[in-house]
């Protein structure tokens, strides 16, 4: 597949070869070993959502594919929702301009979020599920091997602890998972990379942006209030995020509380 890489003069932004970019290059291949999430003759589906996020990982992806002694095929997916103003004819072009195809699913879940969304409630949860199943559907339907989607480093931890406090369970988002039915399995590359680092590139790269003006929209999220905190945190604890990462993948069962995972009933002395 050709590749055809932004250049210092080129409309959409700085070269792949600055220090930024090769630092996140760095970074998703060595979440790519660690998770072996790449395989020989692979057919990945980048899900972009016209964010950030989803926008560098798949033109770092380009530059890695270019590079690997794997050889594995990259297409891009987009979900247009019908959400008012959603125009993904610039994101597209830019898309293009990186050689990668690009699948435009058409399905109007923003009338039906908008409709089955209680006055004051927020759309986020009924909104991913659908996306969710709509992608998954595609991914399985045309074979696929694995979905590639952007969550980063600070959305892993911002999720485990979402799920400690509001939810009373250990997990979050693991690099590598299979989904509930089997089907699927979904890769997290940027799962060392730090949002910031995201923002910075995508800033340098001035690549377009769709924004989303459905859950975007909405004050007092509580992925938003858990941001926030980690962030105020960061402040006296500058690796803060760094530190809950390591523990995510530093577990001691023994140290722990699930009885499934230890057998604290027949604990004995040696």
């Amino acid at each position: 597949m050709s590749t055809q890489r932004p250049s210092s003069d080129s409309t959409f932004g700085s070269p792949f070869e600055s220090p930024l970019a090769i630092k996140l290059r760095k970074q998703i291949v060595q979440a790519l070993n660690d998770f072996n999430m790449i395989e020989e003759g692979d057919k990945l589906m980048v899900c972009v959502s016209g964010g950030k996020d989803s926008s560098v990982l798949l033109a770092l992806l380009t530059e890695i594919q270019k590079r690997s002694e794997r050889k594995f095929t990259l297409e891009a997916a987009i979900l247009d929702q019908k959400q008012p103003g959603f125009d993904s004819a610039a994101f597209k072009g830019w898309i293009e301009s990186l050689g990668v195809p690009l699948h435009v699913l058409e399905r109007d879940t923003y009338s039906i979020v908008k409709e089955k969304t209680p006055v004051g409630g927020t759309y986020c949860s009924l909104c991913s599920r659908l996306r969710r199943a709509i992608l998954y559907d595609f991914a399985h339907d045309n074979g696929f091997t694995k979905m590639v989607l952007g969550h980063h480093r600070d959305d892993i931890v911002h999720t485990a602890l979402l799920n400690q406090f509001y939810v009373g369970t250990t997990a979050g988002m693991p690099p590598k998972l299979k989904s509930d039915n089997g089907r699927n399995i979904l890769i997290r590359p940027l799962a060392y990379v730090s949002e910031r680092d995201i923002e910075q590139l995508a800033a340098d790269w001035a690549f377009p942006i769709i924004p989303c003006n459905l859950c975007g929209s909405q004050d007092g999220l509580k992925r938003v209030r858990i941001k926030r905190l980690v962030r105020d945190l960061e402040k006296e604890i500058p690796n803060i995020y760094a530190s809950i990462q390591t523990a995510l993948s530093n577990v001691k069962p023994s140290q722990m509380m699930d009885q499934d995972l230890w057998d604290f009933k027949n604990l004995k002395s040696e």
